[in-house]
């Protein structure tokens, strides 16, 4: 026996009008919950992709240091007096902003594209001290110490002096060898580094920190990109692996927002004429930099030898091995 007005009753006397409604309804609510399930799925894989999150986070960080350079420039614009000059100090500001935060935006963008080749994962390498050496015999990379290795653009404009020097530094733990990085533009010194490299078991050579200086007219211009691996979060990368092969995509350094240079091999059979001499079977790499999303550069790297040519694929400026002496 039914009770008079049970929901089976009304159901079976709602008109055909209603039932529809309601099948359309939940019809529409079965597809939103979807939706919502497959949004939700899609975010927790976002939060679990440390890589683009943290060129995400980079990119924040670089749009609020343009903004709040171009503030500081603007108070120093209101300070003078010519109206004219304080215009178009107030328009300069202005394009350099829009300049910074094009930078910005082409970052995030080279940065993106490394995550697809790099993975979702945190970068975090394990640098265990007893893993390491101070021979670095990889051939692709050798750095003996009392070797000085000289580079030149064909213009003569810039020279770089590499010299492996009998130092050490330890850093993050790591005993270190320490080259003397010389950058000379018409004769005159223009950029001073100290690299420091150390090789694991495996035949991998790291690259831990940089103390590089700038020089305009002789005077201390910036330490940008200056970063020691294990210092404010900072962290080592490779500069060769032992067995290289095409396709290979890996950081080079870590100091976000300072210090970021990615590297991938295209070939091992490039042909390579500098005026040191002719070479075969070269592993030809190419850089880039989120920090620099404009720039591109091919490195050669000669078996037995090392680095012997970097072209700038943007200007086609070449530096080429010219000499290489020993102590």
């Amino acid at each position: 026996m039914k009770v008079k007005g049970s929901s089976m009753e009304m159901k079976q006397c709602a008109p055909k009008w209603t039932q529809s409604l309601t099948a359309v309804a939940f019809t529409i609510a079965t597809l939103f919950a979807g939706s919502l399930s497959a949004q939700d799925k899609n975010s927790a894989a976002e939060a679990t992709n440390i890589c683009l999150q943290t060129a995400r986070d980079a990119l924040a960080s670089c749009r609020s240091a343009a903004r709040s350079d171009y503030q500081v420039a603007l108070g120093k614009c209101i300070n003078i007096s010519d109206s004219t000059a304080r215009r178009s100090c107030e328009e300069q500001a202005a394009a350099d902003l829009a300049d910074a935060l094009d930078t910005c935006q082409g970052g995030f963008e080279v940065r993106q594209a490394s995550c697809q080749k790099l993975g979702r994962g945190r970068y975090d390498p394990v640098i265990d001290p007893k893993n390491f050496t101070t021979t670095i015999d990889n051939p692709y990379f050798p750095l003996v110490p009392g070797t000085t290795f000289t580079y030149l653009t064909p213009n003569g404009r810039i020279k770089d002096v590499f010299a492996v020097t009998h130092h050490t530094r330890v850093i993050n733990g790591v005993t270190c060898v320490q080259v003397h990085d010389s950058v000379y533009t018409n004769d005159e010194l223009t950029e001073n580094t100290l690299d420091f490299f150390a090789q694991d078991r495996e035949g991998n050579v790291w690259y831990f920190g940089e103390n590089t200086a700038e020089l305009e007219n002789g005077l201390l211009a910036t330490i940008e990109g200056s970063f020691l691996s294990g210092l404010n979060n900072d962290k080592a990368g490779i500069i060769m692996k032992p067995h290289p092969a095409p396709g290979d995509f890996y950081r080079q350094e870590f100091s976000l927002g300072n210090a970021e240079d990615y590297a991938e091999t295209l070939n091992l059979n490039s042909r390579v004429v500098v005026p040191y001499g002719r070479f075969n079977d070269c592993l030809k790499s190419q850089e880039t930099t989120p920090l620099e999303p404009d720039a591109l550069e091919d490195k050669y790297y000669a078996p037995g030898v090392g680095n012997v040519l970097t072209v700038d694929r943007v200007t086609g400026e070449r530096d080429e091995l010219i000499s290489i002496t020993t102590e």
